[in-house]
């Protein structure tokens, strides 16, 4: 915890007085869900760090890197990196790079009392909360066009391969009747869907941006339904959705997860064979993590493709961006 204390404090201190005082917003302020997916800036909320200096990026970076596990840095600079060698492919640098971002922090940095900070930008939005040693991060947009680079210094870089592959695997374990039950719609434009089903930047997405707090029906077919093996691939999906966190708060969010397994359902739309698209949804009481295949927005195409990829994750109840911790706090120290 001191490490991203320090982390903070060392961005805050590198910054102009006018960007100090534009990054920094009270511990409740409704700014914290105001990130967005989209390229353009719908809210311009804290600074953006291409428009920064090389030593603030760095330091933006340090945060983030202070606070996540080692694997979870890496999933979030390769979202980056990723963005920025989209930019590339289709001559937009200006507008997708991998600094096209802005980060916030929230709450003054400190060991005790709550504070946090925010990322977000193209196919990367992170929302995090440290209070004494516990830590929420949720909610997390990351998402991919395309999913691999294949060119240039960072070619080799791809992203969500585990939650395919698991996604895939869980509903090969399932029997026929269960695989039935678990797919709500066979189609991923499915002409049995409701209006609205599909939107139009969200697509299949229930928990994505603006979300906050939305009342999201069960569908598919409950978890404890499921044999030992089909249950364990359920929570492998879980804890790849839970990889940012560091080690300890990772090892209680898992827990949590497994706690609550009984009351965990499982669905999905689309094909289930490798190379197909697909959407699935995990729900519980403590977790909502959905993943989805997309239509084209810089490449041309108009169908979901396996190389455009958003994932959501949530914690429903009112925990999105830590708020029950922050309200527990504000009412033990009012009284």
């Amino acid at each position: 915890m001191d490490e991203m204390v320090d982390a903070a404090r060392d961005l805050l201190a590198e910054l102009s007085d006018v960007d100090r005082s534009r990054i920094s917003y009270p511990i409740d302020a409704v700014e914290w869900q105001t990130w967005a997916n989209p390229e353009f800036m719908q809210f311009d909320t804290g600074v953006r760090l291409e428009f920064q200096s090389q030593r603030v990026r760095q330091l933006a970076l340090r945060l983030v890197e202070a606070s996540l596990s080692p694997e979870g840095f890496r999933i979030v600079r390769n979202m980056m990196l990723i963005n920025g060698f989209l930019g590339e492919v289709v001559g937009l640098e200006t507008i997708l790079n991998e600094f096209s971002y802005n980060v916030a922090l929230y709450g003054e940095p400190s060991v005790l009392s709550p504070w946090g900070w925010q990322l977000y930008g193209h196919h990367c939005a992170v929302n995090c909360l440290i209070i004494g040693g516990r830590m929420v991060v949720s909610p997390v947009f990351l998402g991919a066009e395309p999913n691999e680079i294949d060119d240039g210094p960072h070619a080799g870089i791809e992203s969500f391969t585990g939650r395919i592959e698991l996604g895939i695997e869980l509903m090969a374990a399932l029997t026929d009747d269960q695989r039935r039950e678990a797919t709500v719609y066979g189609l991923m434009n499915d002409p049995a869907m409701p209006p609205g089903r599909v939107h139009p930047g969200d697509e299949r997405h229930l928990a994505g941006a603006f979300q906050d707090n939305r009342v999201i029906p069960f569908e598919g077919i409950p978890v404890d339904q499921m044999d030992t093996r089909a249950s364990q691939l359920v929570l492998a999906i879980a804890e790849q959705f839970v990889a940012l966190l560091p080690a300890g708060p990772r090892t209680a969010r898992l827990r949590e997860i497994e706690e609550h397994l009984d009351r965990t359902w499982f669905c999905w739309i689309g094909g289930h064979r490798p190379g197909d698209v697909f959407y699935y949804r995990i729900q519980s009481p403590v977790l909502i993590a959905e993943l989805d295949h997309h239509c084209g927005v810089f490449l041309d195409y108009d169908t979901p493709q396996p190389f455009h990829i958003h994932t959501v994750m949530r914690t429903p109840h009112g925990n999105d961006y830590g708020r029950s911790y922050v309200r527990q706090w504000q009412e033990q120290t009012e009284s």
